[in-house]
């Protein structure tokens, strides 16, 4: 399916060079406010305090969160749990408080607001859970990448497979560039949206590769670099279909989901916008970069006896 059709090949790797030196500066940006500003994880990175709040009729979760909020605690989560009256608090851990403290003082305010509020139960995350957690997500990651690096080693070609891994890192770490430099609350949520993005910045890669391999074979006087043009021209339709449809969607997510799908469709968002670039103009550069030509992924086939470029051909025994 296709929108339009593009007849003219668009010369993108003529501005490969400038488009990665502006990658390039982009990426030491998001590792130098990783580095000095780092992330602001949440509650399950960090522990902290989490409670359950029963009401007697229907809760207006914004409302409960806004009361939590004048207590100073700029980043508190609020969520319905089992039904619409029941409701989970997450609270940062606060110097000088304990767990008890604090959910002493938040059911004050709650309270204030509408007296049949009742605390059902309130405990403390150690850092403990926050550290097992920091240490598999970062597993998943790296398996992530391996995974991919095996997977695209198999199916095109090891220059492909560096290619589409150094590209699919440089979005993941734009995007923990951005948390870090805005300060956004880092949460499990945007974790999954993280490798959500890889997953989908590789099938960006995948697909304009398997374009790349056909077009060695279809268009044999081609360059190479004629014939990287050409594959993303002949994908942009499908792109803008794809990409536009996934990005409906979590925008309506973003807008309409509330401050619990927040940062995750935030996440998706420059995931998905760096995934399109970096599979177009960063991953296939890098690959033309490497010297990928039409021998590599396409292999001649072997010589047979009677060939004319087999010296034994006509030979007498």
């Amino acid at each position: 399916m296709e929108f339009f059709r593009i007849h003219k090949t668009i010369p993108f790797m003529r501005h490969a060079k400038v488009l990665n030196i502006i990658s390039f500066v982009t990426f030491a940006l998001a590792v130098f406010f990783l580095a000095h500003r780092g992330l602001h994880l949440s509650v399950e990175f960090t522990g902290g305090t989490v409670m359950e709040v029963a009401y007697q009729q229907s809760v207006d979760v914004g409302k409960v969160r806004e009361t939590v909020g004048k207590l100073g605690y700029a980043d508190v989560q609020v969520q319905n749990y089992g039904t619409s009256r029941d409701v989970q608090i997450r609270l940062p851990v606060q110097k000088g408080q304990s767990s008890a403290q604090q959910g002493a003082q938040v059911m004050e305010a709650l309270k204030a607001v509408d007296p049949t509020a009742v605390l059902r139960g309130n405990e403390f995350v150690g850092p403990q859970v926050g550290e097992e957690l920091t240490t598999n997500g970062i597993k998943a990651l790296a398996m992530v990448v391996v995974g991919i690096m095996i997977y695209l080693a198999f199916r095109f070609e090891w220059k492909f497979a560096l290619a589409t891994v150094l590209a699919n890192l440089h979005d993941v770490v734009i995007i923990l560039g951005f948390f870090a430099f805005f300060q956004w609350e880092f949460s499990l949520a945007v974790l999954a949206a993280v490798l959500a993005v890889l997953g989908y910045s590789v099938n960006e890669s995948v697909v304009i590769f398997d374009r790349i391999r056909e077009n060695f074979r279809r268009y044999r006087k081609m360059s190479t670099v004629e014939t990287i043009d050409n594959a993303i021209t002949s994908t942009i339709s499908r792109t803008i279909i794809t990409h536009g449809s996934t990005q409906l969607v979590v925008l309506s997510m973003f807008f309409f989901g509330g401050p619990t799908l927040h940062y995750f469709a935030l996440a998706l968002t420059i995931g998905i916008c760096f995934g399109i670039y970096s599979s177009a103009f960063v991953a296939a550069a890098i690959a033309m970069w490497l010297g990928v030509k039409r021998e590599d992924l396409i292999k001649a086939p072997p010589k047979r006896d009677g060939d004319p470029d087999d010296p034994n051909a006509g030979a007498t025994v």
